[in-house]
């Protein structure tokens, strides 16, 4: 009853929090991308820093810490999947801007430098500053040289493309706009950082590992709000936003790590954690790369009349990590 209390409060924020991010952009002129990027994936992001920093401090739990965050990354990626199920005009890959691209790129980096932290550590060579990994700070700077970077490419962008879409809410104004916006993202806050203490009542009643609970069960509760998000922002023709929001979650989810390893007194969090969490790695750093094939590519075609082969591919990527996890994470 929790459980589908926290869906139904996140459901109903996540639309308003979409619906108002959408107007923001309209009010500023600040394009979809840049909104779903930064305000949405900062907001999405904040129930993993939340359940993560709990994971690494209260209850000394490293393997679920990391597992949510890679997990996470991987379940954003197959929110594509839904999205170009859902968007019937075209493609998703077709019809997104492909400056996408950028912030995908920076995710890669910041994936594969954690990873590279990882696979070190778990080789026993652990190159750390005190109890921080040394990747940590880098990947810190690295967010903020994304969200810079971006920035001044949408900046760029929307002095080139002049059309300015309607003002959904010319009622309202600025001000006014932020305020609900910001109502909606403490509800989507407040009921994100519960949904992984539901998910840990559960992971005790069924006696499941924390590798495996971590990888699937508060991965997925955790990326509720950014599907919710995701998926509105289709519905009201603001695709750039979801798949701004997609991205941009993702790159902050690394940050985050890279927080929590910071958090975390009993050394590099790397070298506390099970092997089985460099498959979500590697099958995070394929999917992204997937991804970036199909906005440069923009294939128009269906299979199936469903989904693009790209969201295929993602698809098969999640069912894949999700076996391995299922297997080897319960004894992890």
């Amino acid at each position: 009853m929790q459980f589908f209390a926290c869906l139904l409060l996140v459901g109903f924020a996540g639309v308003k929090l979409t619906v108002y991010g959408d107007a923001i952009s309209d009010k500023t002129g600040l394009g979809g991308n840049w909104i779903g990027f930064l305000l949405i994936g900062i907001v999405t992001s904040v129930p993993e820093l939340a359940s993560g920093i709990s994971a690494v401090t209260i209850a000394d739990s490293p393997n679920l810490a990391v597992g949510a965050i890679f997990g996470a990354c991987i379940f954003n990626l197959a929110i594509i999947v839904i999205l170009d199920l859902l968007y019937r005009r075209d493609s998703i890959y077709h019809s997104a801007s492909q400056g996408h691209i950028l912030s995908a790129g920076f995710g890669i980096v910041m994936i594969g430098f954690n990873g590279l932290g990882m696979n070190m550590a778990l080789n026993g060579e652990a190159l750390a500053f005190g109890h921080v990994g040394v990747f940590s700070p880098v990947i810190l700077v690295l967010y903020l040289v994304a969200v810079y970077t971006v920035f001044s490419y949408e900046s760029h962008q929307i002095k080139l493309y002049t059309e300015k879409e309607p003002d959904a809410f010319p009622h309202l104004s600025l001000s006014a706009v932020i305020v609900r916006y910001i109502a909606a993202a403490l509800v989507v806050i407040v009921t994100g950082i519960f949904l992984p203490v539901v998910a840990k009542q559960i992971a005790m009643i069924m006696h499941w590992q924390e590798s495996f609970v971590g990888t699937l069960l508060v991965a997925f509760i955790t990326t509720v709000p950014e599907m919710t998000v995701a998926v509105t922002a289709v519905k009201i023709h603001a695709l750039d936003m979801a798949i701004g929001g997609i991205f941009g979650n993702n790159l902050m989810n690394n940050a985050v790590l890279a927080i929590e390893d910071i958090v975390y007194k009993n050394g590099p969090i790397f070298s506390k954690i099970s092997p089985v969490h460099a498959v979500s790695v590697v099958t995070s750093l394929i999917m992204t790369g997937f991804t970036i094939i199909g906005l440069f590519y923009r294939p128009e075609q269906r299979i199936l009349k469903m989904i693009g082969v790209i969201s295929w591919v993602l698809l098969l990527l999640l069912l894949i990590n999700s076996y391995f996890m299922f297997i080897n994470g319960q004894t992890a």
